[in-house]
């Protein structure tokens, strides 16, 4: 074993990130559709999540929740540029050695105090291989990794053991005062302070290090609010305020129950309904009715989602990059777009979102265009494809069955190859089994970033052994140029670097860029100032009762 994999996955199709004035930290709400009121509870609608652990706690649903539960080291400014948060300051002469200086005087909600110990357990947790923490690989840029994930000798799918971890704690972590530590990185990262916004850099509790197994039914933060009771699976989890936050951003409501759905077209009828408060994402198959059950209560907004199709390329039926852009040539982004998704989403050509600095337009070519002559005539010159017949897996819980069967719809007749939609029930499932490699066909995959920056996108998501390249995409030369970017001194190198990296994906096409996200999310009448982050979250410290 090498570490797990970690994956900030998006469930739903549609997605929501914050509008440009809302980019900014979590102060009160002063802005919205009505005047915000303190006190009260509100809903908000989830799908299961897949853990509550901050470390192993990489994908949408659960990072909602822990969200209202903790308090980031560093949050990011309307600009997307790193602010201290939880930390006093983030300091650096080198981009090798950093002393991070947390805010003295906080406590989790156990009433135990918050030190630069809690943060280094927590760390030292999730980078231990044998825990097979989701966010393991978030830590291998600190120096002593290596010693806490030793290298299988024959690969994950081998039947050979990986030997034993060496040690059980990350060398790169000092703790220097009660709240102070210092983090040596393997190589120097010149941006390193914007990763530390990332769930997986939450400290964690005494209580938690003694039994982690009961910690995540009930996880223990410090944030602004604090759970009541324990993690009801498939059902709800309900939050309170906590009156020892020492943050600036205090919540309005005294409570927010996230009720858990199997659907999101059931979630949307509560919402209608008024059973729940807020959906985050409205399914594809209400689009055409929300503006007008909702007026505007219907709102949007861009986001960070890249929402794509992906190619087991370990397989032989997809090994060939003509077969894989014949596929994607033979998809008319334009039209799904439009007609399945009411334009709630924007065609997507490239591999990195809009959103983050270095992002370029249609860096995918003719690749990326609908070209139907050109697609058949390029499958064909390949061989064409296995059996002729492809399939697309997608969770079921996401409101992804629409677009799939367009885009399969459009396969068949622009391709005269057989495509069918697979529906797994749950995200989680999903994830589980592409991870295990256990589901066979291309599968579709929806990334939020983690932090700011393109080397997000990038890295986890297409580097040979990424924590999230679930289809085993492998170019040595895209490894080295995204390395190059991360030791670069400066970001703008850094920039110039990664974009040489993405020409090398245009020709290997591991995956489909398809779409995108926009937030597409809708309320009740018994709430106001609703808003969603960059990723992909309803910022429930500014929402309010109507």
């Amino acid at each position: 074993m090498r570490g797990a994999k970690s994956a900030k996955w998006v469930a739903g199709a549609i997605v929501v990130a914050l509008a440009a004035t809302a980019c900014g930290g979590k102060d009160k709400a002063e802005e919205g559709e009505g005047k915000a009121k303190a006190g009260g509870a509100v809903s908000v609608g989830i799908s299961e999540p897949k853990r509550l652990i901050p470390q192993t706690t990489t994908e949408s649903e659960g990072s909602q929740v822990l969200d209202a539960l903790f308090r980031p080291l560093v949050s990011y400014d309307a600009k997307n540029q790193p602010v201290e948060d939880a930390a006093e300051s983030v300091t650096t002469t080198d981009n090798l050695t950093w002393t991070i200086k947390i805010k003295p005087g906080q406590k989790f909600h156990d009433g135990t105090p918050v030190t630069a110990k809690s943060y280094v357990q927590g760390w030292n947790w999730g980078a231990y291989g044998p825990n097979a923490a989701d966010g393991n690989y978030f830590f291998a840029t600190i120096d002593g990794y290596d010693a806490l994930n030793p290298a299988d000798p024959d690969g994950e799918e081998g039947p050979k053991k990986a030997p034993e971890p060496t040690a059980k704690e990350l060398s790169g972590l000092k703790v220097v005062d009660e709240t102070t530590f210092t983090v040596k990185l393997a190589k120097p990262f010149a941006d390193y302070k914007t990763v530390l916004g990332y769930t997986v850099f939450y400290p964690l509790p005494d209580a938690a290090i003694a039994n982690i197994k009961a910690y995540e039914q009930a996880p223990i933060g410090q944030g602004a609010f604090k759970i009541e009771g324990k993690w009801d699976h498939n059902k709800s989890i309900k939050v309170v305020k906590n009156p020892d936050y020492t943050g600036t951003n205090k919540p309005l409501v005294d409570s927010v129950t996230y009720k858990i759905y199997q659907k999101q077209e059931t979630m949307y009828k509560d919402v209608v309904a008024g059973a729940l408060d807020v959906i985050p994402q409205v399914p594809s198959s209400e689009l055409a009715n929300a503006p007008k059950q909702f007026g505007e209560r219907f709102k949007s907004s861009p986001a960070s989602t890249f929402q794509f199709v992906s190619f087991p390329t370990y397989d032989k039926k997809y090994s060939k990059p003509e077969v894989r852009k014949a596929i994607s040539m033979a998809i008319d982004r334009e039209e799904i777009t439009k007609v399945i998704l009411n334009d709630s989403q924007s065609p997507a050509r490239s591999f990195v979102s809009p959103v983050v600095g270095g992002y370029r337009d249609n860096t995918c070519g003719d690749s990326c265009k609908f070209d139907p002559a050109a697609a058949k005539a390029l499958l064909a010159k390949a061989g064409g494809i296995e059996g002729n017949k492809i399939n697309i897996g997608y969770n079921g819980d996401g409101g992804h069955k629409e677009w799939v069967d367009a885009t399969c719809n459009q396969v068949k007749k622009n391709l005269g190859v057989e495509c069918v939609g697979q529906a797994v029930p749950q995200f989680a499932e999903l994830l589980t089994q592409v991870e295990q490699k256990k589901f066979s066909g291309m599968f579709r995959m929806g990334w939020i970033m983690d932090y700011p920056s393109m080397e997000n996108y990038l890295g986890p998501l297409f580097t040979t052994g990424g924590s999230s390249n679930y289809y085993g995409y492998s170019n040595k030369k895209f490894d080295k140029l995204v390395e190059d970017g991360r030791a670069a001194k400066t970001s703008a190198e850094a920039i110039k670097l990664w974009q040489q990296a993405e020409d090398v994906l245009v020709q290997d096409m591991p995956v489909i860029p398809l779409r995108f996200g926009k937030n597409v999310f809708a309320h009740s009448k018994n709430v106001s100032n609703v808003e969603m982050d960059l990723f992909n979250r309803v910022d429930v410290t500014k929402i309010s009762k109507a």
